[in-house]
């Protein structure tokens, strides 16, 4: 966990949405997200982008902890939104469903937090690779 708050502490975008990893284990994840007004569109829910780019973080934790390999990165992704994301938090919740010695292929699903509790706003699947050297790239 606490190499995972490291790295999480070192992306300056995730520093400024303010994100907070609050579960980390070996190919599972759990960020948290508290909603503000500016992450929110023209019609009071979470911004897809907000949404896309917490499933992308979640997912490359889950793979990079499933390899234990480093560096790695997002290879592609895909995000289904299946409703508005209302409420005070997002939680993102990733775990690894396949993992190979170069790749990670990894589900994610994103709640919207509120009084009566979690609502699924969205889901994601990912690959996460292993970085090659420049040569490779």
């Amino acid at each position: 966990m606490e190499i995972g708050q490291q790295l999480l502490a070192k992306q300056g975008f995730s520093n400024m949405m303010g994100t907070r990893l609050t579960r980390l284990t070996k190919g599972e994840v759990e960020l948290e997200l508290p909603m503000r007004p500016e992450l929110r569109q023209q019609y009071g829910f979470a911004h897809g982008g907000v949404l896309s780019y917490l499933a992308d973080n979640a997912l490359t934790f889950a793979g990079g902890t499933a390899m234990l390999d480093v560096p790695i990165i997002t290879s592609e992704f895909k995000i289904n939104y299946v409703r508005p994301a209302l409420g005070h938090q997002l939680v993102a919740r990733a775990r690894a469903v396949h993992t190979g010695r170069r790749q990670s292929v990894c589900q994610c699903e994103i709640f919207a937090v509120d009084e009566q509790g979690e609502t699924l706003v969205a889901v994601a699947q990912g690959t996460i690779v292993v970085m090659g050297s420049s040569k490779e790239s």
